[in-house]
């Protein structure tokens, strides 16, 4: 144990201490929040120009209305009310007649002028939008663009068209707005999570509304997290196995102790490496969530879990690396291993939304029991507001155990063959041979 430990120290020693340990420590909260901090800042970094949009209104009863609501958002929405910059575009609105011969045509030139630039983008209006049950598949608002999707434009002729259109019903009923008040008022549906009681105080406490982002951020940062240090402490071990193997280095190393020894002490040495960023990471996430006051979004019943599940799935994912980094010969065959190496962590992060969205759903249960899944899966599940059965975490963590145990078995035999042979490629059959011989 004595040895294992010198070389795990070794190991820290080595990684805490290089560059590219402290460059990573301050690169890892820009790559998971950099996304989100680039939209806060450029949110309202948006182009001014003014955009040209064709309307074809085949109802003839929108144009007066469009008109005006387009004025008054050019006059009175898009400049700042302090400074009186210009923050958005106007839109400048194009009425085109109606081609009854041939719609088509008309929707390709349109389409061709705005391929060209001067047109941003056409609407079409259908023609029994007031009475959509006279001709239901001309009860329409189309509208064409390059990038339709995430367009303002094309939600902002929603409100106008549709208030239009239902004071147009209201008054062929001949009702006063008295009469209609209420028609219209609209009511959203509060998400609120349970009344539960004070474990410490026995005090009922009433359900507080829930918060979407909270939601969502906490099980993404703690995934993404765990997804960060694997990568930064477990992978690396494959490439640095290898290049110890091609230096003669571990031929050294092992006259003095064994492969076992080798192996467990670089993934002791990886696994402080991750604990000291992971504290340092969790550590400064608890107390900025305390200065913005957001405590009761912090997950303390989680933490435990989280700690106990990366220390497994590194020993797990590095007796992997490790082994077959001791089978490789020279950097093509690591860089052939690599990424077949990695789908195990990889993976999890293609369910992760809607494990996210149902924690409790047949599929998300019984991935998160498959032990290769269950670091990542499990911890997200945790980390929702849902309550998971209180057997399925210590399923899942006697699950992990044994495959980690088996990994390091595994691992170990590869490692204690591998390591000392050259010029044997590392293909699925010797990789076999050496977990069944020795």
């Amino acid at each position: 144990m004595r040895k294992i430990l010198i070389i795990a120290l070794r190991e820290y020693k080595e990684a805490v201490k290089t560059k590219s340990f402290i460059l990573g420590l301050v690169l890892m909260p820009v790559l998971m929040g950099g996304g989100m901090a680039a939209f806060m800042i450029f949110r309202n970094k948006v182009d001014t120009d003014d955009l040209k949009i064709a309307v074809i209104d085949h109802s003839k009863i929108i144009r007066e209305t469009l008109e005006e609501r387009a004025r008054y958002r050019n006059e009175n929405e898009i400049f700042d009310k302090e400074t009186g910059e210009k923050v958005k575009p106007a839109y400048i609105l194009d009425f085109i007649q109606p081609d009854t011969i041939n719609a088509f045509q008309q929707r390709l030139d349109l389409s061709d002028r705005i391929r060209s630039g001067e047109l941003h983008a056409f609407v079409e209006i259908g023609s029994s939008i007031l009475h959509p049950d006279s001709t239901l598949e001309n009860a329409l608002i189309r509208y064409y663009s390059e990038h339709s999707f995430m367009d303002d434009v094309r939600y902002w002729f929603s409100d106008p068209v549709n208030n239009h259109i239902r004071q147009l019903r209201i008054d062929e009923m001949h009702l006063s707005p008295e009469e209609t008040r209420d028609l219209f008022y609209y009511i959203n549906v509060e998400g609120m999570g349970l009344v539960e009681v004070d474990k410490r105080t026995g005090d009922v406490q009433d359900a507080q509304k829930t918060n979407e982002l909270e939601s969502f951020l906490v099980p993404y940062f703690m995934v993404l997290l765990m997804f960060m240090l694997v990568m930064m402490s477990a992978i690396p071990l494959l490439t640095a196995v290898m290049e110890e193997k091609m230096e003669k280095i571990a031929e050294v190393l092992l006259a003095s102790i064994t492969p076992f020894q080798f192996m467990m002490g670089k993934i002791l040495g990886s696994i402080s490496v991750s604990l000291t960023i992971a504290a340092i990471y969790v550590l400064g996430a608890v107390i900025t969530m305390k200065q913005i006051g957001m405590d009761a979004a912090i997950p303390y019943h989680v933490l435990p879990w989280f700690f106990v599940y990366l220390i497994l799935s590194v020993i797990m994912t590095g007796s992997g690396m490790a082994a077959l980094g001791s089978a490789c010969n020279d950097n093509k065959d690591s860089q052939n291993l690599q990424f077949p190496a990695m789908l195990p962590i990889l993976l999890p992060l293609f369910v992760i939304v809607p494990v996210m969205q149902n924690p409790t759903s047949s599929l998300s249960t019984w991935l998160s029991l498959f032990p290769p899944f269950t670091p990542m899966l499990m911890l997200t599940r945790l980390a929702t507001p849902v309550t998971i059965p209180a057997w399925q975490p210590y399923a899942g963590l006697a699950g992990v155990v044994l495959f980690t145990i088996l990994s390091v078995w595994i691992g170990g035999r590869i490692f204690r063959t591998g390591i000392l042979l050259q010029g044997q490629k590392p293909t699925l059959a010797n990789l076999i041979r050496y977990a069944l011989k020795g």
